[in-house]
């Protein structure tokens, strides 16, 4: 009997522990799992609750842990299994399965080679609000029956009533509109006329392949011809830069010449004032008078001079003079030469006199 009640108590304890463990797992709070923890912060979770699913693809990969708010946005913490890695650049997502189906939290995959970290914070994207989608579904039928009441009865009939007598009245014309169109169709078909040909002529297909093949050679040519075109272009900007350069060299001496006219000028107007030398040699006639007469009274000395006359002049023309002066050099250098030769012998006779 004892034996009997302890086994139905263990039996009992192992059925409680086994749906304790079951409900656990069932309403998301994996005790026995290792895993981690990432936040994603909405403007609007839709109505998710703690332990719906996280899914990656369609493949669920954790639940919901907590939601709270968090700075003016609601933060959705998710737990997240050990094995399932998330990339640092995926994004989350609130969406539901239907109308009346489950909220979850999708991630997309990402191309990061990292991977979020315990307690890291997702980036988020907001998804449309249901509520307002079937808003605007309403709206729209509405008009929709609005629209279908206002051309039901009577007023469809007033509508396309005038427009049936108007196809009544006009048919035998739009039997001769319709026969033409045929007409024309068929003669196209059968490549008359110009649009005929255009459709139907081949040779007008080769003509303008021939013009596409001479576009293409002449765009090659073109292609060709644009490094030279860079080239002419460079030299011409080398052109108009040494342009500019020459009329800034000329600018500056065209004010360099105005500057030194403007000297010059001055330079004559102090002239014709009698102002310095050249204005007082100019204007002055006493100086003038000077000048001529010292230049009168040198032209007599010199003339006096080439007809000997005067020292300087019997100087200059006089020859016996110029060999008097040579015969006084000579003797003054042969008086030289015999002191010279007398000087040692005074010197010993200056010293015997002082021994003796």
């Amino acid at each position: 009997m004892k034996n009997t009640l302890e086994t139905r108590l263990g039996i009992y304890f192992v059925l409680v522990a086994f749906a304790g463990v079951l409900v656990l797992e069932l309403s998301g709070i994996a005790l026995l799992k290792r895993g981690y923890t990432l936040h994603g912060d909405f403007l609007n979770v839709q109505e998710l609750k703690a332990g719906d699913p996280v899914k990656v693809a369609g493949v669920q990969v954790g639940r919901v842990e907590k939601i709270g708010f968090h700075e003016n946005k609601v933060r959705v913490s998710m737990r997240l299994n050990r094995e399932n890695q998330i990339r640092t650049d995926s994004i989350a997502t609130v969406k539901f399965t239907g109308l009346m189906g489950q909220n979850f939290v999708s991630l997309t995959f990402g191309s990061a080679i990292t991977h979020f970290k315990n307690d890291d914070v997702l980036k988020t994207a907001e998804q449309a609000d249901l509520s307002s989608l079937i808003a605007k579904l309403d709206g729209v039928a509405g008009g929709v029956e609005n629209l279908t009441k206002t051309f039901s009865g009577d007023s469809i009939q007033n509508v396309l009533g005038p427009m049936t007598d108007f196809l009544k009245q006009n048919n035998p014309r739009f039997a001769i509109i319709f026969t033409n169109l045929q007409r024309v169709s068929q003669d196209i078909a059968d490549g008359k006329g110009s649009l005929g040909k255009f459709i139907s002529d081949d040779a007008l297909h080769n003509s303008l392949l021939a013009s596409s093949k001479d576009f293409q050679a002449a765009a090659k040519d073109l292609r060709g011809l644009v490094p030279d075109a860079k080239t002419t272009l460079a030299d011409a900007r080398a052109a108009i830069n040494t342009t500019k350069d020459t009329l800034t060299d000329a600018r500056v001496a065209i004010t360099t010449a105005k500057d030194t006219f403007g000297e010059a000028k001055k330079v004559v107007t102090e002239i014709n004032e009698g102002k310095g030398t050249l204005g007082k040699l100019a204007k002055d006639e006493t100086l003038y008078k000077e000048t001529t007469q010292a230049m009168t009274d040198l032209r007599e000395i010199l003339q006096k001079i080439n007809q000997g006359k005067g020292s300087i002049g019997k100087l200059v023309n006089d020859d016996s003079l110029f060999k008097n002066a040579k015969m006084t050099l000579q003797k003054l250098d042969k008086a030289t030469e015999g002191l010279e030769d007398q000087g040692p012998l005074s010197v010993i006779g200056i010293l015997f006199n002082g021994l003796f």
